[in-house]
């Protein structure tokens, strides 16, 4: 049975949002946002630690806030009175706690999730269809289903009245009671843990339902269409219906080809989003690679530091008052779920100012210089995916890590663990093939990053790059391995963590 359409009360919403989002100074809209955040936390512990009754501008609480990292709220604020958060940094008792994992490296974060948080991640999903009526003004988002595939939706009882869990079972729990039907998958499949039962019954239950919007990583999206297309037998596409594909969490250029022959019998267009477990950033307001628009007015102040003045006794903090382009900024957030100045580990470069567009661009942690090279996730990233275009290969993921010297005269380098597309090459011809992808990316990187080049000299210190290319399924085989299969966990692009890389270099020779 068919539900209502609900996209003429959508339209009706949409407009009235562009209309104000036209009017609107972002600079203006974060400065408010900024003083109503400071009123709301004024009487927290924090905010007497911080005399937040004096801060009446940006400046004033740049002054008086100072830079922190996860680790500093956990030892400071957070983990003596964890798992009730009561008047600590924001105001009332913390609900939720989203387990941020991201990638296989690195331990399990706790992110306070207010209430206020969740009202502020609803509107930023309306702010995706918002932008697809923008572009589609005859779309009809929401005259089916949308099916959101995420980690499981269980959530774990820490004290009355607060739970933890992956950001998508917070968000499962506290869906208005409308939309409830409108939303796969339904409870009993969405509280599974077990990855690969979890999307084959997914699969199972979509090829039965008008789905009209997709949302989810790119890599788990795509297993999710091969299997459908598997039980369908390769008759029609997956998503007849599907006219919105929603993704984030990692860079979708590795994907796009793929995406493009899956989405070519519908024409459904793709959107960006970026969404922190910390907070909603951005929305793709137009065409892919244009930029995501910043939500200026939605419960965060944000901050953008200099990533080379990071480390700095005093980084420069710039806001959208002061921004630049072109210039690569570490992400810090203040938002209603009570963290301040947050550095959160993402890496952007701004595009516009009016208004503010930005692409992200990595992590912090995504950078690689075991040898003083100073390569960033970007460099390194661009170089990949030119190296396949000009091979005219398609790949699914890549892991990057160093190799370091085994003795006297040897020479470091870096090895790039490439999953190819189907058809992946035949095995005669895939060591020249990683040959050759091996001198493409050598040879962007020494154009592009004077370090690299430097070390790259007449082979001295830094020797040629390895390449190994690998089947289809070798790293979601690995993940399922380490138990970090599905959900909102990622493939790492680089790999600064010596036995995780090892052990990725194991599960490839033992995979062959």
């Amino acid at each position: 049975m068919r539900l209502p359409d609900g996209t003429p009360l959508l339209r009706l919403y949409a407009e009235r949002r562009q209309r104000h989002l036209e009017q609107l100074d972002p600079a203006a809209a974060q400065a408010q946002e900024l003083r109503q955040l400071i009123a709301q936390a004024r009487r927290t512990r924090f905010g007497h630690d911080h005399h937040f009754e004096k801060i009446n501008n940006v400046l004033d609480y740049q002054k008086r806030v100072p830079l922190r990292r996860y680790e500093d709220f956990l030892a400071e604020y957070w983990r003596l009175p964890f798992p009730v958060l009561t008047d600590v940094t924001w105001p009332g008792r913390i609900p939720f706690f989203a387990l941020s994992s991201g990638t296989t490296t690195g331990a399990t974060k706790t992110i306070p999730v207010s209430r206020a948080m969740v009202r502020a991640n609803r509107r930023a999903a309306l702010e995706v269809l918002v932008w697809h009526l923008a572009s589609r003004p005859h779309g009809r988002p929401l005259a089916g289903k949308t099916l959101i595939l995420g980690g499981s939706t269980a959530l774990t009882r820490l004290a009355t009245g607060v739970y933890s869990g992956d950001l998508s079972g917070i968000a499962a729990k506290t869906i208005p009671f409308w939309a409830r039907p409108y939303t796969l998958p339904g409870t009993e499949i969405a509280l599974l843990a077990d990855w690969d039962e979890k999307l084959e019954r997914i699969a199972r239950t979509a090829i039965h339902e008008p789905i009209r919007v997709l949302s989810g990583t790119p890599s788990w999206l795509i297993l999710l269409f091969e299997r459908i297309l598997a039980l369908k037998g390769d008759k029609g596409p997956a998503f007849p219906e599907l006219e919105l594909l929603i993704h984030g969490g990692v860079a979708f250029a590795p994907y796009a080809d793929r995406f493009a022959d899956y989405l070519c019998a519908t024409g459904a267009a793709t959107r960006e989003v970026y969404a922190a477990s910390e907070g909603f950033i951005a929305v793709a307001d137009r065409g892919p690679g244009e930029g995501l628009r910043l939500l200026p007015d939605n419960g965060i102040f944000f901050e953008f530091v200099p990533v080379e003045e990071l480390s700095s006794p005093r980084p420069t903090r710039h806001w959208l008052g002061n921004l630049e382009t072109g210039i690569p900024y570490a992400v810090v957030l203040s938002s209603n779920a009570g963290i301040w100045s947050d550095v959160i580990g993402d890496t952007v470069r701004f595009v516009d100012r009016h208004p503010p567009r930005l692409l992200v661009t990595g992590r912090l942690s995504y950078m690689m210089s075991a040898f003083g090279e100073h390569l960033t996730g970007e460099e390194i990233e661009q170089a990949v995916l030119e190296a396949a275009q000009k091979l005219e290969m398609q790949i699914i993921d890549f892991s990057m890590g160093a190799e370091f010297p085994s003795g006297p005269g040897a020479k470091g380098r870096h090895i790039y663990i490439i999953e190819c597309g189907r058809p992946p090459p035949a095995p005669e011809t895939r060591q020249a093939l990683a040959g050759r992808f091996s001198v493409h990316i050598d040879d962007t990187l020494m154009e592009r990053n004077a370090d690299y080049r430097e070390h790259r000299r007449n082979d001295i210190q830094l020797d040629v790059p390895r390449v190994i290319l690998v089947d289809p399924g070798t790293f979601a085989d690995w993940l399922r391995g380490r138990g970090r299969l599905g959900g909102q966990n990622k493939v790492p692009r680089v790999i600064n963590d010596q036995a995780l890389f090892a052990d990725l270099k194991r599960h490839v020779l033992c995979s062959k």
